[in-house]
């Protein structure tokens, strides 16, 4: 009997859970986890490099892309000495396991408190530490070099101070303490060393650049809205402003007796005015804080930084300040530009600021609509005509008259956004221009592993409205222009000038790349013309049990899974087995475990885990003779797929409604897979065909046996697979796919 053939291409739907996977679109996908549609083909994940350079050997490398402290002092404080030691107490007021030290290229590893206690260290010198005080005591490492230290708290803020060279914007960083300028190829510290921020881990920073004294000047304002509600506390933190030189605490007055803005969740420069909106006040003369969760208040016409730029009207000395609240009960969550208009997210509703041009009262309230709102401050991401942002009702557009939902695909993703560990606060938004995407970090879903931080990126492409799942551990995104030797532009290899040739031509200093920290204080670069991840998981510390072959791995707030993918690098003391990728067991949020039947040595530190990312691509229950009620028979796919040198994938499939892999369940009934054949698609050239080599697109088939009212294609990487470093690093690009079939007649 002749076989039909159906060919599936361009690939437009991409992730559809919103309905039976036999009704989505024929493109669709009931699952895609770490792949996504891209312009009509599905394609691996971003992958990602490190943002550091000018380290002189690879173990000094991941230190380059983490936040870190030049300790200062004189001989033997902050620089060893010539003996090489040096003591002293680090900055801050978080001592605890995980973090580091490095001397050169020597790394010191905190593995265990102690008042002090021991560290791990890569080479001849010896470090301990106060857990309790952050004392150090360093000897025999090299001489007269600098110490610096590694805080390992999460990345709460990336942002640019933008002045200066156009496209070439200095990038900075927050964690909860510190302020960190990447200058020199480092992240390091700016700004006071004493500690001036005291918020958690779910404190993010809002950042945004306005007008300082002049309109010439350009000053940056962040704020971490963290402060005591009543009474003042040690650790109410202030907002702070950067002109380019000092960072400064900034609490402008609005009265003459001194009642200033403590702290707001949000800053805007609008109509030529500084907006702070959800604000905590404090009163000069009851020495109390007030929140007002619903208040916008605002400068004068000019400078935000003169003394009485924010005084209210009645004030001696105003010059057209004040404030106005809006008439509702619900906090302020958000708020984005949409051209000349300011659009701000409630809790369950969205409101425009509107400007009125009147000195006596510039701004006013308009509501937008009446249900839908934001429930995560820095989800909004801005467009030119709209703003998307993550409510508790879905995820929304909003063009300035109304607003309405785009997750139609994927309606019931948001409502799975877990509460514990301020999920929601923990959800950040960028938009990748060049992908056409934009990215939001993802707390796990109800059920998932107990995890602080977010496991997952929810993947949005605006330009045919797909949606995808990537598995990673972000805590914020930012945007990068300094110019640096590490790019993705200039990463191609062969298969990325054949197949990525919208990126060609690009270079560092013209366009801004998408950079992202996590929870260890690392800060890395998305890159999608890669197939790896960095290494941004400090191995705090690696134990064998020889009567099993289990190694134990420290890793502080890991977010993996069991069954998860690591790879290591740097690992300085042991020897494992095998190419360094190793499936994990989740003993807790530190730690995993995964097999290893070689272990010799003892781990001396230094070494990172980066996540290897594994497909989970599954299609829809296709059956294209459903309208007669028919079955089918499907005996093989032909793959259309981007040419690689070592890749492949594993196609799984299911018939009718079940959840059998038939490979798996074949092969075990069976004793081997020969009748089926391997069920691999390589994507790289076959040797006995000829031209496959030189060309950039090949077709190749896999076979099945499929007969059922459906079948469904699953696409992922075995554990054979996954743990050979070239095809587990190996792109993959899916172009179209041609589907050979035969009508089954049911007789039911």
């Amino acid at each position: 009997m002749a076989q039909d053939r159906f060919l599936i291409a361009p690939f437009k739907s991409g992730l559809q859970t919103g309905a039976a996977p036999f009704l989505i679109p024929e493109d669709a996908f009931e699952e895609l986890r770490n792949a996504y549609v891209f312009r009509g083909r599905v394609r691996k994940r971003f992958g990602s490099n490190y943002t550091g350079s000018g380290a002189a050997t690879a173990l000094e490398e991941p230190l380059y892309s983490r936040l870190r402290i030049a300790l200062t002092g004189g001989a033997g404080v902050g620089v060893t000495d010539g003996t090489g030691a040096a003591n002293g107490t680090v900055p801050g007021a978080i001592f605890k396991i995980g973090q580091a030290f490095s001397v050169d290229d020597e790394i010191f590893t905190i593995y265990q408190t102690g008042t002090p206690a021991a560290t791990l260290s890569t080479g001849a010198g010896t470090l301990t530490y106060n857990t309790t005080t952050g004392a150090y005591v360093i000897t025999g490492a090299a001489a007269t070099t600098q110490v610096y230290f590694y805080p390992a708290e999460p990345v709460m803020g990336l942002g640019m101070y933008e002045s200066g060279t156009i496209n070439d914007h200095v990038a900075y960083a927050m964690d909860t303490q510190f302020i960190y300028k990447f200058s020199g190829g480092i992240w390091a510290l700016d700004g006071p060393p004493a500690t001036y921020f005291n918020g958690d881990n779910s404190d993010f920073f809002w950042i945004t650049n306005a007008d300082g004294t002049t309109s010439d000047d350009t000053n940056m304002f962040i704020s971490n809205f963290q402060a005591a509600i009543g009474v003042p506390a040690a650790g109410d933190d202030n907002i702070w402003t950067y002109d380019g030189t000092t960072w400064s605490a900034f609490n402008p007055n609005f009265t003459v007796a001194g009642d200033n803005v403590l702290t707001a969740k949000i800053i805007l420069p609008f109509k030529d005015r500084l907006i702070l909106l959800n604000t905590i006040e404090q009163d000069a003369a009851a020495a109390a804080n007030t929140a007002y969760p619903n208040r916008c208040r605002f400068s004068h016409n000019g400078s935000p930084l003169s003394a009485s730029a924010f005084y209210e009207p009645d004030e001696v000395g105003a010059t057209g300040g004040g404030f106005i609240e809006a008439p509702t009960e619900e906090e302020i969550v958000s708020a984005v530009y949409i051209k000349d208009r300011l659009m701000v997210y409630f809790e369950r509703s969205t409101w425009e600021l509107a400007y009125t041009n009147n000195h006596i009262q510039p701004f006013q309230w308009q509501r937008i609509n009446s249900e839908l709102g934001s429930e995560s401050t820095f989800s909004a991401v801005p467009f030119d005509k709209v703003a998307l942002s993550i409510g508790s009702q879905g995820i929304t557009a909003c063009d300035g008259i109304n607003i309405k939902r785009i997750d139609e695909s994927i309606p019931d993703e948001v409502y799975k956004i877990i509460n514990t560990f301020d999920g929601i606060k923990r959800i950040h938004g960028v938009r990748d221009y060049f992908t056409e995407m934009v990215y939001w970090t993802f707390p796990p879903g109800k059920g998932s592993d107990d995890n602080t931080y977010p496991s997952r990126v929810l993947v949005y492409s605006y330009s045919n409205n797909t949606w995808a799942y990537n598995d990673d551990c972000i805590t914020t995104f930012g945007y990068f222009e300094q110019q640096s030797d590490r790019t993705w532009a200039t990463t191609h290899d062969s298969w990325v000038n054949a197949n990525y040739t919208w990126i060609s031509g690009l270079n560092q200093a013209n366009f801004r790349q998408i950079i992202a920290g996590n929870h260890q204080g690392y800060v890395f670069s998305l890159n999608p013309a890669v197939g790896s991840n960095a290494g941004v998981m400090q191995i705090t510390n690696l134990t064998y049990t020889a009567a099993t072959n289990l190694v134990t791995a420290v890793m502080e707030d890991h977010t993996l899974s069991t069954g998860d993918y690591i790879k290591l690098s740097n690992v300085q003391g042991v020897v494992l087995s095998g190419d360094g990728i190793y499936k994990v067991t989740r003993v807790d949020a530190n730690t995993v475990t995964f097999v290893s039947s070689v272990f010799t040595g003892a781990y001396t530190g230094g070494g990172v885990a980066a996540r290897v990312s594994n497909y989970s691509i599954k299609s829809k229950m296709w059956n294209p003779y459903l309208g007669t009620g028919d079955n089918l028979y499907l005996s093989e796919i032909n793959f259309l797929v981007s040419r690689t040198d070592d890749g492949e994938v594993t196609v799984n499939y299911r018939t009718s409604s079940t959840d059998l892999n038939m490979i798996d369940e074949s092969n075990s009934a069976i004793g081997t897979g020969a009748l089926l054949g391997t069920s691999i698609l390589e994507t790289s050239p076959y040797a006995t065909i000829n031209l496959e080599q030189i060309q950039d697109y090949l077709w190749h088939p896999v076979y099945f046996q499929a007969e059922g009212n459906f079948v469904q294609i699953y696409m992922y990487l075995t554990d054979d697979q996954i743990i050979v470093p070239e095809i587990a690093d190996s792109l993959l690009e899916i172009q179209a796919m041609v589907l050979k079939t035969e009508r089954v007649r049911s007789w039911q």
